[in-house]
């Protein structure tokens, strides 16, 4: 069974992450391995470190595998956020080892495993409802807060740190006094806020 979600979909700077969680287990024994599993927006970043790290032991357990892929800037304005969406998951899908007839997949909201996967469900809020939905959801979540930090130290005028590209009071004012950088989503931003 896998679980496929996003992070990132709506900020004005940095990549889309797409993640894929996968494991041997049915349904009901994937509820008790994500037993308090939520949608990561629902926990605090110390909260989905704590998943992360849980995460990274099942896998060297063997117990799960997991795998995210992004889509930077330049690719979400050339193809749109959703042609960027379905590169960065068909590449996420790549990395884990399954076997496309024989897997059982469920996406969250709106987004769809390529056509070789032919046993895939979209389910709407799934990152809330279906539990290894809410695992991609973290591993997505929390590897592309790690990549707005690293990001933040290469450029340091927007506060990457703090609101990870997402169009916060402070992104806008910083934007307005130093314009773009190469992370920016330009097709994203209305050119009077970048001081252009």
């Amino acid at each position: 069974m896998l679980g496929v979600d996003e992070a990132g979909r709506g900020p004005l700077a940095g990549p889309i992450a797409v993640a894929v969680v996968s494991t041997k287990y049915d349904i009901r024994k994937t509820k008790q391995l994500f037993k308090g599993i939520r949608d990561s927006k629902k926990f605090s970043e110390k909260q989905r470190e704590e998943w992360f790290t849980k995460f990274k032991r099942l896998k060297k357990e063997g117990v799960l595998d997991y795998a995210a892929t992004f889509s930077g800037a330049g690719t979400i304005d050339r193809y749109g956020i959703v042609g960027a969406t379905k590169r960065a998951l068909a590449r996420a899908m790549k990395k884990i080892v399954v076997r496309p007839e024989k897997s059982e997949i469920f996406l969250d909201g709106t987004l769809y495993a390529p056509r070789k996967y032919i046993n895939q469900k979209t389910i709407i809020r799934g990152d809330d409802n279906v539990p290894i939905i809410a695992a991609a959801s973290i591993v997505a979540k929390v590897l592309r807060d790690r990549k707005m930090k690293r990001l933040a130290k290469k450029f340091p005028n927007y506060g990457f740190e703090i609101h990870k590209g997402y169009g916060t009071t402070l992104h806008y004012r910083k934007l307005k006094k130093y314009g773009f950088c190469v992370i920016h989503r330009r097709s994203f931003i209305h050119l009077d806020f970048a001081g252009k």
